[in-house]
């Protein structure tokens, strides 16, 4: 067993992005949390959520944060930048937030669809 460190943290994706970015990745997870156990795997770009398999990636920019979600159809709404078809019943949507006010009702529905895809 090593010592070694793992070489990416959840709190070194938010060393250059501004208070309000940590505050939204923390209404994330306390939404995916209240569906049941969350574990985070910080990436080299992104963090993802895992139930038994990723249903969630966050990737942190200076003042925002692009979620992106596990979806089992086409999600038609404003607020989905760009959806991507994965496989015949998968999809995924990317969402761009700013703020924790960002993870409403509609998020957190959209968030426990992909919870229980994983």
């Amino acid at each position: 067993m090593s010592n070694v460190a793992a070489p990416y943290t959840v709190e070194s994706h938010f060393e250059k992005s501004a208070k309000s970015v940590r505050a939204t990745y923390a209404a994330i997870l306390r939404a995916a949390r209240a569906l049941g156990e969350v574990r985070e795997d910080p990436k080299k770009t992104s963090i993802h959520l895992l139930r038994d398999s990723a249903f969630a990636g966050i990737a942190t920019q200076k003042e925002a944060l692009i979620l992106t979600l596990k979806a089992d159809r086409l999600v038609k709404s404003p607020r989905v930048r760009k959806s991507e078809r994965t496989s015949k019943n998968r999809w995924h949507m990317e969402l761009k937030l700013a703020s924790p006010d960002d993870v409403d009702a509609e998020l957190r529905r959209w968030l426990k669809a992909a919870f229980e895809l994983a």
